[in-house]
This record gives C-alpha cells, sequence and structure tokens, in this order.
C-alpha cells in the first residue's frame, strides 16, 4: 500500500484524520478546534511522555503548568525546584534538558519557539523526535513524527518484519510516505491515539480501525506480531547501600552529583553501586549502623540496583554535604522513587 502527501478523500491519512476528529482523546495540553497551539504546553508534555504514561503524565502536566505557566517562568525557576517537582517521573536527564532549553528559548530566541523542525533540534535536549513533533503539532510544519505508538502502527501497517531497533529506518520511510502536508500535527497526534486505544500490543481491535483495510500485516494474519523485536539482553545486577541518618525528627540528605544516574537530585546518601555487595564502603559517618533485613531493588534501563539499607542516629562525617530534612515533611522533598521507597522502609524501621 502507498499514499501521496496529500491527503484526498480516500487515503489512508484522510480516513484516521476522519476518525480523529470523532475520537481524539481529550488532554490538557491539545487545543480544540480553532485554538491555536501553545508550542510550550506541547514541548512540555512530548518530554514528558517520553517513557511515561498518559495517565501518570497527566495530573503532573497540570500541576506543572500551573507553577510556571510559560517558558519565561520555567527559565526562571531554580534547578532544585524543577528537579523535585519532576521527581517520579523517572529518565530525570530530561529535566535537567528541559530548564537549559527553556532558558536557550528565552536567552536566544526572545521567549519564543523557533517554527521549524531544523531550529528545534537546536535546543538543548530536543532530539529528532521531540522537534518533529513540536514542529508539527504547534507549527504545522510537515514533520515525520514516530514515537512507539506510531512505530507499531506503521509496522504493521507495512508488514514490516524486521525486529527493531533494525527496522527503525524503514519505519520512519514508511511514515513519511503517509505523512501528509496539511494537519500533520493532527495526522501524527491520531497516530499516537490509534496505538494507544486500538492498534495496541495485544488483541489489536481490527475491526474499529479506520486503517484495516489498508493494514498488509492484518492481511497476513501477523498484526500481534508486530513490531518484531530482538532478544532482550539480561542487565547486569549491582549492588549497594543507603544510609538513613536520623535526628530529632529530621533525616540527612545530600544531592547527588549533576553528572551521572539521578544527577542533581535529592536523595539520601549511598555508597559505590557495585557487582558485589559493599556494605558500609563509603558510610556518610562513623555510626554505629544498624543494617535492615531487607533490601530495595530498582531496574534502569541498562543494569537492575539492589540496596541495602543501613541505619543510624549518629552524626554526618563532616566532610558530606548536605541538609537536615524533616521526616513528617519527607514526600516535598522531591526524592525519585528508588531513594522514596528506601525512606519508606527505613523511617518506620
Amino acid at each position: 500500500m502507498d499514499a501521496k502527501h496529500s491527503s484526498p478523500p480516500d487515503t489512508p491519512a484522510a480516513r484516521l484524520l476522519a476518525w480523529y476528529d470523532r475520537h481524539a482523546r481529550d488532554l490538557p495540553w491539545r487545543t480544540r478546534p480553532g485554538e491555536t497551539p501553545d508550542p510550550y504546553r506541547v514541548w512540555l508534555s512530548e518530554v514528558m511522555l517520553q517513557q511515561t504514561t498518559v495517565a501518570a503524565v497527566t495530573p503532573r502536566f497540570t500541576a506543572w503548568t500551573q507553577r510556571w505557566p510559560d517558558v519565561a517562568s520555567l527559565a526562571a525557576a531554580s534547578d532544585e525546584d524543577i528537579m523535585a517537582a519532576w521527581a517520579g517521573l523517572g529518565y530525570y536527564a530530561r529535566a535537567r534538558n528541559l530548564v537549559k532549553a527553556a532558558r536557550a528559548v528565552v536567552a536566544e530566541h526572545g521567549g519564543r519557539f523557533p517554527a521549524t523542525e531544523a531550529a528545534l533540534g537546536d535546543l538543548p535536549g530536543l532530539g529528532a523526535y521531540t522537534a518533529a513533533a513540536v514542529a508539527a503539532i504547534a507549527f504545522g510544519e510537515r514533520a515525520v513524527v514516530v514515537d512507539a505508538n506510531v512505530e507499531r502502527v506503521v509496522a504493521r501497517l507495512f508488514a514490516i518484519t524486521t525486529p527493531l531497533p533494525a527496522a527503525r529506518p524503514a519505519i520512519r520511510e514508511a511514515t513519511d510516505r503517509i505523512t501528509p502536508d496539511a494537519r500533520a500535527g493532527d495526522f501524527a497526534q491520531a497516530m499516537m491515539d490509534l496505538g494507544s486505544s486500538i492498534c495496541t500490543v495485544k488483541k489489536p481491535q481490527c475491526l474499529l480501525c479506520p486503517l484495516a483495510t489498508d493494514c498488509d500485516a492484518r492481511a497476513q494474519g501477523i498484526a500481534e506480531t508486530l513490531p518484531a523485536k530482538a532478544p532482550k539482553k539480561k542487565r547486569p545486577y549491582r549492588h549497594g547501600t543507603v544510609f538513613w541518618i536520623e535526628r530529632d525528627g529530621r533525616v540527612w540528605l545530600v544531592r547527588r552529583p549533576d553528572k551521572g544516574m539521578l544527577g542533581g537530585m535529592r536523595a539520601l546518601p549511598t555508597g559505590p553501586w557495585e557487582d558485589d555487595r559493599p556494605g558500609l564502603a563509603d558510610a556518610p559517618g562513623k555510626g554505629p549502623w544498624t543494617m535492615l533485613n531487607e533490601t530495595v531493588v530498582h531496574g534502569f534501563t541498562h543494569f537492575e540496583l539492589e540496596l541495602a539499607l543501613a541505619k543510624s542516629k549518629g552524626e554526618p562525617d563532616d566532610s558530606v554535604a548536605g541538609e537536615w530534612w524533616p521526616i513528617a515533611e519527607l514526600g516535598t522533598a522531591g526524592l525519585p522513587t528508588l531513594f522514596a521507597r528506601a525512606a519508606d522502609r527505613l523511617k518506620g524501621a
């Protein structure tokens, strides 16, 4: 199957857009017919949605835009406040790049997002996908937008059986072939909605799909097997120890180095993360330490981490920079999920 960039009435793009006009999801970052998209809200939503579900992002997006309603207010915010507000969304490099890009928009573009895919791609942290999505959705530029949902829809539509990630160039080329010149932003969002609600990972609802008659994978009876994926490599396992120093209803928190895992975030102190259990190596104080008979396990992209839990009512070393935080207000510290879970175990022990 194939289609030209324009979308006359009987093309896949036209059928998909007609379906989208009836079934588009009502999301807080989307505009209603006749409204002009806000590039800031489009950009923010796309960054938040990377590796994170719509259900998780929706309340966080609303709270974020109430606190920082435009790019200028975000650019003026402190790194500390931004990282704390991001806590729990994961992939914290996104938050660091978010504020870098906001400050670049203010400093280099007078507070207005550049309107082309190429110029957007020059902003800090805006990869090819985000630049294309903002260009198409916020500015109406024809851009090829491929997220995980689009990847699945297109792999099935064209029966692209090469396993991911090797299939990605072919998927992008096929998406380019069916992306219309007009309403490219709506088309991208329609593809995302189709993948989220109908062309799902398991049990796609082909009878409800506006592209069912165009779908090569459906015709071949292989839709649910696509996109094919190469076998996953087993993630290595690492070990560490997280330390809880408590005094007068407060706990000692540190700030992780800007570079590295969970960079710039408030956290409980830890020792090294290694192949073997490090015990009390690099403990932030002399203790005495009590080791809990339980651990916290957390999955990162490239490895699994198991943290032992150590507790003390001693003093932190003078060389360890940090701050005392009220235990009763620990929920406001903006701890990453890993450390929030460890804190829940430690504060009641």
